[in-house]
């Protein structure tokens, strides 16, 4: 049984050409989703930004990813988002933080673009309590959820498995090498996306798209077949 589950491939690239090129050979590999990330161009514009999606002409995540949360975007967080609202009819989904202005998300999601609401911690994993609560607030807020968290022992990586356990629509990520097996394992916890990478490494512990596709068809620790034998 192949998985449900879709594979994002982030482009991170300065200019127009480098990112459809890169999106063409991403696709051409088998992603399911493109992640452009917005933050990795220089001086973005949004008209280029919405070009740029056209002519990729395929599922894309826009995201314009903030400093604190691992981004380059260096305007102000009204420029920030006006180059993500003129995604909004031509993206597949729209990934904001949940750290954003409330007023500023809401510009996006009363658009009814799927949005993707993410929390990023590139120091911590923090407690389970603490992290179902911001997956709770990011639920309210838009259609999928994301954490992704980096785990200073194998501990932690097991707090990210019990959000997947607890919820759904919920992309929730181990990072570094500890955590890397949790991009794979997510999708038996029917996660909607994971990400996987082809040459550009945006989080440690990412693992290429060619590898992602062979884990997750293998079957391995598949719970039907598990349960279907007792």
């Amino acid at each position: 049984m192949y998985s449900q589950t879709k594979i994002a491939v982030p482009i991170f690239k300065k200019d127009k050409k480098s990112i459809i090129e890169e999106a063409q050979y991403c696709i051409q590999k088998g992603a399911d989703l493109i992640e452009f990330r917005i933050d990795g161009m220089d001086n973005p514009k949004p008209q280029i930004v919405r070009e740029i999606i056209e002519e990729i002409n395929f599922p894309t995540i826009a995201t314009n990813r903030v400093k604190t949360e691992g981004g380059l975007f260096k305007g102000t967080e009204e420029q920030r988002v006006n180059i993500l609202l003129e995604t909004v009819d031509v993206a597949e989904f729209v990934d904001i933080e949940l750290q954003t202005n409330d007023n500023l998300i809401k510009q996006i999601t009363e658009t009814n673009v799927k949005t993707i609401i993410s929390y990023h911690d590139f120091k911590k994993t923090p407690p389970l309590n603490e992290l179902l609560n911001i997956v709770f607030k990011e639920k309210n807020l838009g259609n999928i959820a994301k954490v992704a968290l980096m785990p200073n022992d194998l501990e932690d990586t097991l707090t990210v498995l019990a959000i997947l356990s607890h919820c759904e629509d919920t992309i929730a990520i181990s990072m570094g090498d500890i955590g890397s097996y949790t991009r794979v394992i997510c999708t038996k916890f029917n996660a909607p996306i994971t990400f996987a990478v082809s040459s550009d490494v945006t989080a440690p512990g990412q693992i290429d798209i060619e590898t992602m596709k062979q884990l997750l068809n293998l079957d391995i620790m598949d719970i039907d077949d598990l349960n279907s034998s007792y």
